[in-house]
């Protein structure tokens, strides 16, 4: 092993080197296993696997030909102009994932054209010509440039069309020197371009010339049919070409629930195609693969897939130290609470939380076993190893992986809240003193306290924490539950927290003020400046505030004179 390994790298190093491959069936042995040991049960629905069996997907519902809405008819018609105007010669084709969901009856506004005679840029600028020879307004055009080093090997060019974005490229061949993985590039055939792409059912044109579908390495709509994921070339070659290829074969298999082919497992799971995805690929290319995979209908599915494929300390990368220490297992533990947390949240419905909401509580969820694991960033500052890994291995925003860290706490929180809901009347766990000597807070508001307070550090996102604490919450009866029991039980859980909380009236309550602001508050005290002590009176208050929901300022003012007349070296002293 490599100087510099990370511990996580470690771990799994003994998966590359035992055999090429792990069987599918071995490897969700594995984690059926950590399952229990976590009081989880692994949903073989998404693996494919029925009693212990892998079974073929029935053949999917292909359409013999694309119908056009009357925006693309009309897109397409003026991109014809342009030609018949110029006299160009150029063959226009759709590329790629609009034609294979079109022929699955799927809507896609996400529209590619490839050029097999001029560059994407050369080709907008003609239509700007148009435009302006037809006296309509010119659109600004947008020019990404190809970045061989990340494996971005094309120049594309963005216009406006009836304010639809379109992307155009040119049509590809490529040929590599000896020892050297950045192609040569040059204009190709349809059918050079066709056979480098990534998948089979992505290598599909629409001709827009011609009204029709181009299946050019001749197997695109049959493996469309057959719900099959195949490279056009062999996968290796495809792979190192660009490895972020098999991010997305990965992805595609999940989205559609497609079986991927046993080559491209092999050559997926071979520690070169590992390596050059961690040395080619940008990690913020490689965070927008994982965040489509998390955000799409088969997440665990998709990480299941890359655990399988002896990817994940090439997606998922450490920091090198930790404590503590990653033990075996940890990143099967990962997805076993993944599965966990879809289960239950296809009982609760995907209208109790935003998009935005689901995909954090998923990404949450995904690192709850690294909850407890920090690193020492270079400021000598304890890290959560999952913020590490959201900021700096998948290069998401900062506020993910924030809120990914504030979720882990206030589930934790929860946990106490849960074992505690029995009764209204039942007295608050040690763990949820609220300074009870203080504020002399009646036995039936504390929770509503406790509840209201962690409301306020985790906002709108409580619901998605209180979902999460449920994966944590274990009790005596749990044991020996079915996979439907557990997950029914944690339904059963959060509903009824939910209730309570919700009883306690305590939406929004993060935007509850104090009653008296600063100035009220020092001149109680009698104090010439502000400072830490009128902070920690203004927390008492709002505790005072959701004890007495229904208290005026009034009110307010006279509590806080009696407390301070009852304690004044508290604060005054301090």
């Amino acid at each position: 092993m490599a100087p510099g390994t990370s511990s996580f790298a470690r771990l799994i190093v003994f998966q590359r080197t035992s055999s090429p491959l792990f069987s599918l069936l071995s490897t969700r042995k594995f984690i059926f296993t950590s399952r229990r040991k976590l009081g989880f049960r692994l949903s073989t629905s998404h693996c494919g696997v029925r009693g212990g069996v892998m079974i073929s997907e029935p053949p999917q519902a292909v359409k013999d030909r694309i119908d056009l809405t009357e925006k693309e008819e009309r897109i397409f018609r003026r991109l014809l102009d342009v030609v018949d105007h110029f006299k160009l010669s150029t063959q226009l084709r759709v590329a790629g994932g609009w034609v294979r969901d079109k022929l699955l009856g799927k809507d896609c506004y996400d529209i590619d054209i490839a050029l097999d005679n001029m560059l994407g840029r050369e080709f907008c600028e003609k239509i700007n010509e148009y435009l302006h020879f037809s006296g309509e307004e010119q659109q600004g055009i947008g020019v990404i440039q190809c970045n061989p080093d990340q494996s971005k090997h094309l120049e594309t060019a963005r216009i406006r069309i009836y304010n639809i974005w379109i992307d155009f490229v040119n049509l590809r061949s490529e040929s590599y020197a000896e020892n050297s993985r950045i192609p040569k590039m040059k204009f190709g055939t349809a059918k050079e371009d066709a056979y480098r792409r990534d998948l089979t059912i992505n290598s599909l044109f629409y001709n827009i010339n011609t009204s029709s579908v181009e299946d050019l390495t001749g197997r695109g709509v049959q493996d469309l049919k057959n719900g099959y994921i195949v490279t056009p070339l062999t996968p290796k070659e495809t792979f190192i070409d660009d490895p972020l290829r098999v991010l997305r074969a990965i992805r595609f298999g999940a989205r559609f629930n497609f079986k991927l082919d046993e080559g491209l497992k092999e050559a997926a799971s071979d520690e070169e195609v590992g390596d050059a995805l961690m040395s080619k690929i940008s990690r913020e290319r490689v965070g927008h693969e994982i965040d489509l995979m998390i955000s799409g209908n088969k997440p665990v599915r998709a990480m299941l897939d890359i655990c399988d494929l002896q990817l994940f300390n090439a997606v998922f990368t450490l920091p090198e130290s930790m404590q503590p220490e990653i033990v075996e297992g940890c990143h099967r533990q990962c997805i076993s609470y993944l599965d966990a947390a879809w289960n239950v949240l296809q009982l609760i419905g995907s209208s109790t939380f935003t998009d935005e909401q689901r995909r954090l509580y998923l990404y949450g969820a995904f690192f709850l076993s690294l909850r407890s694991r920090v690193y020492t960033d270079n400021k000598s500052k304890k890290v959560p190893v999952s913020n590490f890994i959201i900021r700096n291995s998948l290069k998401l925003k900062s506020n993910d992986a924030e809120m990914v860290v504030s979720l882990h706490g206030a589930a934790e929180k929860f946990i106490s809240f849960l074992a505690s809901m029995e009764s209204y009347n039942e007295p608050v766990p040690a763990d949820l003193k609220l300074e009870e000597d203080f504020l002399e807070l009646p036995p039936t508001s504390r929770k509503r306290v406790w509840a209201g307070l962690l409301l306020r550090e985790i906002k709108s996102f409580w619901r998605v924490a209180l979902l999460m604490s449920t994966l944590l919450y274990q009790t005596t009866e749990t044991i020996g539950d079915s996979l439907s029991k557990e997950s029914e039980r944690r339904q059963l859980i959060f509903i009824k927290a939910e209730s309570i909380i919700s009883n306690f009236d305590l939406d929004n309550v993060w935007e509850v003020k104090p009653l008296l602001d600063g100035k009220a508050i020092m001149r109680i005290l009698q104090l010439e400046g502000g400072g830490p002590i009128v902070r920690e009176w203004q927390q008492r208050m709002i505790k005072w505030q959701l004890a007495h929901p229904d208290a005026t300022s009034d009110e307010c003012l006279q509590w806080m004179q009696q407390s301070q007349a009852k304690r004044p070296k508290l604060d005054c002293c301090a």
